[in-house]
């Protein structure tokens, strides 16, 4: 579903409800991580960000609302903005989330990518515990990449 504003195109991605999502193409994936890329280095309360704030919602909506796939390649987008602040936004939010809720699912596929890439890797240095299972945070533990996390030297 697309809209005009300010004389440009907009998409409105939405979930149908818990299980019933609509499934998002390649384009409409990336469009999403770059306006949620857009919300996140916008100041609060700027009239750019309230105009991202759908992006925003969508990914907690990909986040709360059984969507662990599209979750996954979302978070596979990592690399479009590798700064501190993003990666700290990912780890502490759809990256915990995703292994929190669905660890066991998504854990070899974790380490396949933090094997392949070592800037996810070093994504995962701001994974917390939080509700992980034991067995599945000695596995992020395994592959992750600490250095520049919490005073980590690089």
């Amino acid at each position: 579903m697309g809209g005009f504003r300010n004389g440009r195109q907009t998409t409105v991605c939405y979930s149908v409800g818990v299980g019933l999502a609509m499934a998002m193409t390649q384009d409409d994936l990336n469009r999403l991580a770059d306006t949620w890329l857009g919300y996140w280095h916008a100041p609060e309360g700027s009239p750019i960000r309230g105009s991202f704030a759908w992006a925003g919602d969508r990914v907690m909506d990909l986040r709360y609302d059984d969507e662990p796939e599209e979750l996954w390649r979302l978070i596979l987008l990592h690399r479009k903005d590798q700064s501190p602040f993003i990666q700290q936004v990912l780890s502490a939010g759809p990256v915990d989330d995703l292994l929190a809720k669905y660890g066991e699912v998504f854990i070899e596929r974790v380490e396949l990518e933090a094997h392949a890439d070592p800037s996810f890797a070093k994504l995962l240095g701001g994974v917390w515990q939080s509700r992980m299972s034991d067995s599945v945070w000695a596995r992020v533990q395994a592959v992750w990449d600490r250095r520049g996390w919490d005073g980590i030297p690089e």
